[in-house]
């Protein structure tokens, strides 16, 4: 659990004159600097991660109909899939989704530009992600992988005997899980014959650099300020159509026109 500031301490912050700030700001500096060639190192690694070719036939349920992992490519050799927690039966996604995809949204045109499909997959029916999509104004392609294996075999949903357990894979480990749905990235290539590719999956905070709301926030003296009950997003973030009802309940079913 990360520690953030209190009001009090806040209040109580050192202050020093310009020219020893400089002193410490540099010496922060010296530590930014490794940071970013220690990101630049492991971005590297991840791109010289061997490949898992996708020998299953996955077929997910869009807008235009029946469409394999292949055809969500959409032309482009790299696809990117957003992990989207939304079971069948919820009245509407995650909020910590919802926040991933606001961000992808205003990304998409770069993307896109860039030879780099991006779309979400999850468990509800069309139907249902269809209603939430137009609610949230997004134009992100999101299909349905009900009745698949696939977000069974890339780890992001779960069985009702694995729930029953109290265990499943996720993240690369057992571990305990209480709800059916969890989030992740994965990453796949198309390469010219039309053979797909596995190339990369992360999962929790693996996904975290997306959020570019977190990078704002970890500039600011209160940094991400989350604290409590869950420490974590679930205790600020809400889709962000909801922000000024000050409710909480992702799953209540959305009325149009209210607010």
């Amino acid at each position: 659990m990360i520690i953030y500031p209190t009001p009090e301490s806040l209040e109580h912050h050192p202050v020093v004159p310009r020219d020893q700030w400089l002193i410490a700001r540099t010496e922060l500096l010296k530590e930014e600097k490794e940071f970013t060639r220690l990101r630049d190192k492991i971005n590297a690694q991840r791109r010289d991660l061997p490949w898992v070719r996708v020998e299953k036939n996955y077929v997910f349920q869009g807008p235009n109909g029946p469409q394999t992992l292949a055809d969500l490519f959409e032309g482009r050799s790299q696809l990117l899939v957003k992990h989207f927690m939304f079971a069948p039966g919820w009245k509407a996604g995650c909020v910590g989704c919802s926040l991933d995809v606001d961000h992808i949204e205003s990304a998409l045109v770069h993307l896109e530009h860039h030879d780099v499909t991006c779309v979400a997959v999850s468990r509800a029916t069309l139907t249902e992600i269809e209603a939430f999509r137009q609610r949230m104004g997004w134009r992100i392609p999101w299909v349905s992988s009900f009745g698949s294996d696939f977000n069974y075999d890339y780890q992001v949903s779960f069985t009702k005997e694995e729930i029953a357990k109290g265990k499943a894979y996720h993240n690369y480990k057992m571990q305990e899980v209480e709800i059916e749905e969890m989030s992740g990235l994965s990453v796949f290539y198309k390469n010219t014959a039309g053979d797909v590719f596995h190339t990369y999956s992360t999962y929790g905070r693996g996904a975290e650099e997306l959020v570019s709301a977190y990078v704002c926030l970890d500039l600011t003296p209160k940094g991400r300020n989350e604290t409590g009950p869950g420490f974590n997003l679930g205790d600020w973030v809400r889709h962000h159509d909801r922000y000024d009802r000050g409710d909480f309940d992702f799953t209540e079913p959305y009325q149009p026109g209210k607010p």
